[in-house]
């Protein structure tokens, strides 16, 4: 008798599939657990996403059951006017007796033009492969800062955004939402009052492992530029001092950042685009490090 080839077809993730979605992560990455990729999952059901795109990503299947996943993040970053979509390409994991069907997921994931795809956590054995899928490299490192070390800012009230605040004084409601929206994943969303007017950060902390350390520290996640977290880095270093013990706030960066104190390295922090849309250092918002954590 003549075997019978696998059925093996590539389609959107619904919301039934989230438990083998979250099997199939938790075995494709055994650092993070279950609960893990569940919360993220949960996180994805509920926000918002532009009409017509995908919430969740893509499922591979063999004969119905699950053997492949690649989350997909979307994002409205326009206007009704003139709509701007993104999408972060998030985990990927394809069970090992299936990889040759992998580029299945990755086909279909990039087939729209019109969106700018961002991978903002590519392991470095893959640059290559990434790089000949068309991306290239927006930011190629990161720089530590050491905000306590300034002194731009001192004397500026700080805000600390809620996860239930009604609105923000001197914020336009779509920043607003964000900031909200980001207190609400867990990250420490702020407002700096300065002289020159409101400056929101968004952050989010992390741990740096060095050897068997793991030091505490801050991601930024958002901002409207880096010059604006420069302005105020002293404050904001001893809030995050007292609030978080926390010393340094790593940034995107391509090179060591004029106005700060700290340490730039290429050793980690790659991250790639493709797509119509020019990219920006600072704004990591609605991307898989605040929906699933670091």
């Amino acid at each position: 008798m003549t075997a019978l080839k696998p059925l093996i077809r590539c389609r959107e993730i619904g919301d039934s599939d989230l438990d083998p979605v979250a099997d199939l992560l938790t075995r494709g990455f055994p650092r993070r657990s279950r609960d893990y990729w569940a919360r993220g999952l949960r996180r994805q059901s509920t926000r918002t996403v532009p009409e017509g795109y995908p919430r969740y990503g893509y499922l591979l299947e063999n004969d119905g059951a699950a053997v492949g996943v690649l989350l997909l993040i979307y994002t409205g970053r326009g206007t009704a006017l003139e709509p701007r979509i993104w999408c972060n390409l998030s985990s990927w994991y394809v069970e090992p007796a299936f990889r040759n069907y992998a580029t299945m997921l990755t086909r279909i994931a990039q087939r729209r033009p019109e969106v700018t795809y961002i991978n903002i956590s590519a392991a470095r054995q893959t640059w290559p492969i990434i790089e000949a899928q068309g991306f290239r490299a927006y930011c190629r490192g990161l720089f530590f800062s050491m905000p306590l070390l300034s002194t731009a800012g001192l004397g500026s009230r700080i805000d600390q955004i809620s996860a239930d605040a009604p609105t923000i004084d001197g914020i336009p409601p779509d920043e607003a939402d964000l900031l909200i929206r980001h207190a609400r994943y867990g990250c420490l969303s702020i407002v700096v009052r300065s002289k020159t007017g409101p400056v929101p950060l968004v952050l989010q902390k992390v741990r740096i492992r060095q050897g068997r350390f793991a030091l505490p520290a801050m991601q930024l996640i958002y901002c409207r530029d880096i010059s604006d977290y420069v302005s105020c880095a002293g404050a904001v270093g001893r809030l995050l001092l007292l609030r978080r013990a926390c010393v340094s706030v790593m940034i995107d960066a391509n090179g060591p950042i004029g106005g700060l104190i700290g340490i730039y390295t290429e050793r980690r922090g790659r991250k790639y685009i493709k797509g119509p849309q020019p990219p920006r250092l600072g704004d990591l918002s609605d991307t898989e490090l605040p929906l699933y954590g670091p």
